[in-house]
């Protein structure tokens, strides 16, 4: 009897990768990548920033400039792509593997529309006519759930939110029914609820084509819900790859067990993270030996001399002298790994002392109140005279309460007016309309000089530390700078630098260095100790840990939670990440269209939420399990936010949501004409949720 062996779609063989380095010199990109592609299959690809992901996926397509060095093999249906001519492969893109890109503004060309790309890619691939070609795009993106496909033809790209934007990338890519999908990060700036409809739309995509897709992604949830196999890389080569359920339940690879454990999860809370220490060592740099080797909590001396391949038994194999020891033992990550302590937070305990962080909260003083907050901005119109023709509600009724040693989560979708929150409360002014209170303080009513002082009591931590950070100040300098501005001694000055320092985790031998000679963690610990040079009793942290990969941002978040319980300080946290706030903070409050929709205590909000908008948000949050992540009911929302430059009547999110969709006429009538106050399912009850039918909302969420 003869045994059939299946070609591989895709057969990736000691792919290597070096770039120009100087004096001619070759800086490795990628090192020896072996990874098989079969038909119909999805294939995840995770790693750090650095690990070489995205060159690997442009590398199969041949995508890398000029001063790239590619050798070793790359063959699609047995063919051999690498150093193919250019013509020959431009008749393979397109029509046998397609690429969808990270930003799709930058990848579409600006000065063209939607519809004149869409063809274009079409009749460069068949033989079709400008008529049936611009029928053939419409159906494209009606297919990935654009609207009014027609008229969507005639959009350039910049007037598509980002949203429409990745959906219509789709569309092009599939356009030709390609074999092989590249998605590069498809999803990394894309909102929660976004992002669920761009997978989505990925899964009708690969559905209707039969496509197998090769996923690169930096969110192991993403992976976890969308891949059949994956591939983990660290230091340009793969260092696990194995099926996706026997990964996440049992890896192999120190690397992959601490990327699994810094990961925080919607579905639990509480407790310090699991960092990786250290950072990648640069790639033209590397170590002898294992490449992870100065970051791994099992390393011996046989990993500094010689780099271990990938071996194992069947499909799941990893690069690690002890990967049998660890598919023997199962190991959680906190086994593994040295994880913080982190001291606890007093709460509410009997016969503590009235105001104190262990009384209850209706007991603590009160630190920030926000009530009825409104901003507007005006519309112009008029390249040299500009008139006025409208406004913009960026915030239109915000109510926030932050007590002493509370951190506040505040969420929403991009558009929802958090940041605009965030500059009337650091203005310490009289608001447009509401009312800011900082510690008792009401805001419309300080001087100058109070304001001045008051100021040292709010300090910020910014998105990007890079961004934020003097480059040609040392960071001794950038720490002390906020008590310089407090008029604070010399001696105070010199004291109080070090010991922010150390209090942050870093030595203060290197307060001479400057910020581009940190890493991006320890650049935010930087920001995080200027922060705090004053003492401030509330902290606003500003998407604070969005731009660092999932192993700093472990450090950083475990970091938060000790200077919160040492120190006693409040947290104002804003972030995109459900599973950030469910993991740090006491209370959230949920923002849609420059309101407060819902807001309470975490645990009640996340595991109850009475507010149909929330209960999409956390339905849209990806899950590192992959068989939590498969029994999991997605609530995909219609659409975009609708523009602020409307002030609505009656219930801002009634044209996304579901439970008006499925309402009676007279009952839709409510929604329509009155604005849903917030209100609570029972007095004294810390929840509370702007929907006219939280009960149905509820019942929704729980099917």
């Amino acid at each position: 009897m003869t045994t059939t062996v299946e070609t591989p779609l895709l057969a990736v063989r000691d792919l290597r990768v070096d770039f120009a380095g100087p004096r001619g010199t070759g800086v490795p990109a990628v090192r020896g990548v072996d990874l098989t592609l079969r038909r119909g299959e999805t294939l995840g690809i995770v790693g750090e920033s650095g690990s070489g992901k995205s060159v690997t996926a442009l590398a199969v397509l041949g995508l890398l400039p000029a001063t790239a060095d590619v050798r070793g093999s790359v063959a699609l249906d047995g063919r051999e792509l690498v150093g193919l001519p250019g013509r020959e492969l431009a008749a393979i893109r397109g029509s046998r593997i397609a690429m969808v890109f990270q930003d799709p503004l930058s990848a579409f060309t600006p000065v063209y529309r939607i519809g004149e790309q869409i063809v274009e890619a079409l009749r460069i691939h068949q033989r079709l006519d400008k008529p049936a070609a611009r029928r053939r795009a419409a159906e494209l993106l009606d297919l990935v759930g654009i609207p009014a496909p027609g008229r969507a033809l005639d959009a350039f790209p910049h007037e598509f939110s980002g949203g429409m934007r990745q959906r219509a990338m789709i569309a092009m890519a599939i356009a030709n029914d390609p074999d092989i999908l590249l998605a590069d990060e498809p999803t990394t700036a894309l909102d929660v609820t976004i992002q669920a409809q761009v997978l989505d739309v990925l899964r009708t995509a690969q559905r209707e084509t039969g496509a197998a897709l090769v996923l690169v992604s930096h969110d192991l949830g993403v992976i976890a819900g969308m891949a059949d196999r994956v591939a983990v890389m660290y230091a340009g080569r793969v260092v696990e790859t194995a099926d996706v359920d026997e990964l996440f339940a049992a890896p192999r690879h120190p690397y992959t067990l601490g990327l699994i454990g810094a990961v925080p999860r919607l579905d639990a809370r509480g407790g310090p993270l699991v960092p990786i220490p250290g950072a990648p060592a640069p790639m033209a740099d590397l170590p002898a030996g294992c490449p992870f080797a100065a970051r791994c909590p099992l390393v011996e001396e046989r990993c500094r001399t010689a780099e271990p391949g990938l071996e194992g038994p069947g499909s799941h194999t990893a690069a690690c002298v002890r990967s049998g020891e660890l598919a023997e033992r199962r190991p959680a990550p906190a086994e593994v790994y040295p994880v913080p302590a982190v001291p606890a937070e007093p709460a509410g305990a009997a016969g503590a002392v009235p105001g104190s962080l262990g009384s209850p909260r209706e007991e603590r003083p009160v630190v920030l109140s926000v009530s009825g907050l409104g901003k507007t901005f005006p519309l112009l119109k008029g390249a040299v005279f500009k008139r006025r023709v409208g406004e913009v509600y960026a915030v239109d009724g915000v109510e926030l309460d932050i007590r002493q040693g509370e951190t506040l989560g505040l969420v929403g979708e991009s558009g929802s007016g958090k940041s605009t929150t965030l500059f009337e409360l650091l203005r310490l002014a009289a608001p447009e309309a509401g009312r800011i209170e900082l510690l008792g303080q009401d805001t419309s009513r300080l001087s100058r000089a109070q304001a001045h002082r008051l100021r040292a009591e709010l300090q910020i931590v910014f998105q990007d530390p890079m961004a934020s950070l003097d480059p040609r100040m040392p960071i001794g300098d950038i720490v002390a700078e906020p008590l310089r501005a407090q008029h604070a001694a010399r001696a105070e000055i010199a004291r109080r630098v070090p010991e922010l320092l150390r209090q942050v985790g870093l030595d203060p031998a290197h307060a001479v260095r400057y910020p581009h000679q940190f890493s991006g963690g320890q650049r935010q610990r930087i920001s995080i100790a200027r922060a705090l040079a004053v003492r401030p009793k509330l902290l606003v942290l500003d998407e604070p840990v969005s731009a660092l990969d999932v192993s700093i941002q472990a450090g950083v978040l475990n970091l938060l939670q000790s200077l919160k319980a040492e120190l006693g300080l409040s947290y104002l946290f804003v972030s995109h990440d459900l599973s950030v706030i469910r993991h740090l903070a006491d209370r959230v409050s949920v923002m849609y269209l420059g309101r407060t929709v819902e807001q309470g205590e975490v645990s009640a909000v996340f595991d109850r939420p009475r507010h149909p908008y929330t209960r999409a948000l956390l339905s849209a949050v990806p899950l590192p399990d992959p068989a939590a992540e498969r029994a999991r009911t997605r609530i995909l929302l219609a659409g975009d936010p609708p523009s602020p430059t409307a002030r609505r009547t009656g219930c801002p999110f009634r044209t996304r949501c579901p439970v008006y969709a499925g309402l009676a006429a007279d009952a839709r009538t409510r929604c329509e004409q009155q604005a849903p106050p917030l209100t609570g399912p029972a007095p004294g009850v810390d929840h509370e949720a702007a929907c006219h039918f939280p009960e149905l909302a509820g019942a929704q969420g729980a099917q």
